[in-house]
C-alpha cells in the first residue's frame, strides 16, 4: 500500500475537473459521466460537498422505494464503485482526483440506510418528505457524512491514504458512510427517546 496523498490536487484551492480524453469509447464515457456524479463533481470549489448535494438529490425518490430496494441500490452503487472510480481516476490521469464524486454517492446513500429502515422515509414517503422531522433527520445525514468525509477521523484517514486504486478512493467514503449512519441512529434514538 502506497501513500497517495502527494498525486492528489489541493482541494483548499479551486481546481479544474479533468476533461474526458478526446477518443473515450463510450463505455468510458458513462463510466466517467457515473465517476463525476452525472456533473454534480464539476464544481471548481468543493466538488466532494456538491457530490454529496448530487447524491442526495437522487436519494430522495429512490428512498420512497422502500429499504430493501434501496439497500440494493446502495449495495449495487458500493460494489461497482470500485471499477468506476478507479476507472474514472485512470481518465483523469491522476489518483483520487475531488471532482471523483462516485464515493460520496455511496457514502451518503449509506448514511441514509437507517433512515429508510426506521421507516421514516417509506410507503407514504412523499407525506413524510414535507414534514420537519424527515427533512431534519435528512439534513442530519447530509450533515454528519460531510464531516466524517472531511475530517476522516480514523481508520478513514488511513483508507484515505493507504490503499491504492478504485478500492482506495471508495473505501474512505465507505467507512465514513457507516461511521455517520452509526452516529445518526444515536442521535435519532436519543431524540426519539425524549420525544414522549
Amino acid at each position: 500500500m502506497i501513500d497517495h496523498n502527494l498525486s492528489k490536487p489541493d482541494i483548499r484551492q479551486a481546481n479544474d475537473c479533468p476533461p474526458l480524453p478526446a477518443n473515450a469509447s463510450a463505455f468510458d464515457r458513462l463510466v466517467y459521466w457515473l465517476g463525476i456524479g452525472l456533473g454534480s463533481g464539476l464544481p471548481r470549489r468543493a466538488p466532494g460537498t456538491w457530490g454529496t448535494v448530487g447524491a442526495l438529490i437522487v436519494a430522495i425518490p429512490l428512498l420512497s422505494l422502500g429499504f430493501v430496494p434501496f439497500l440494493m441500490i446502495t449495495i449495487l452503487a458500493c460494489l461497482l464503485g470500485n471499477a468506476i472510480c478507479g476507472r474514472t481516476s485512470e481518465l483523469m490521469g491522476g489518483h483520487d482526483n475531488p471532482h471523483i464524486v462516485w464515493d460520496e454517492w455511496a457514502g451518503m446513500w449509506l448514511t441514509l440506510l437507517p433512515l429508510s429502515y426506521m421507516g421514516i422515509a417509506n410507503g407514504s414517503f412523499w407525506q413524510n418528505f414535507t414534514q420537519i422531522p424527515t427533512i431534519l433527520a435528512i439534513i442530519i445525514a447530509f450533515i454528519l457524512f460531510r464531516f466524517f468525509d472531511i475530517i476522516k477521523p480514523p481508520p478513514i484517514g488511513w483508507a484515505d491514504k493507504k490503499v491504492a486504486g478504485g478500492l482506495g478512493i471508495m473505501l474512505d467514503d465507505i467507512i465514513a458512510g457507516v461511521m455517520a449512519a452509526a452516529v445518526w441512529v444515536i442521535i435519532y434514538t436519543f431524540i426519539f427517546s425524549f420525544s414522549f
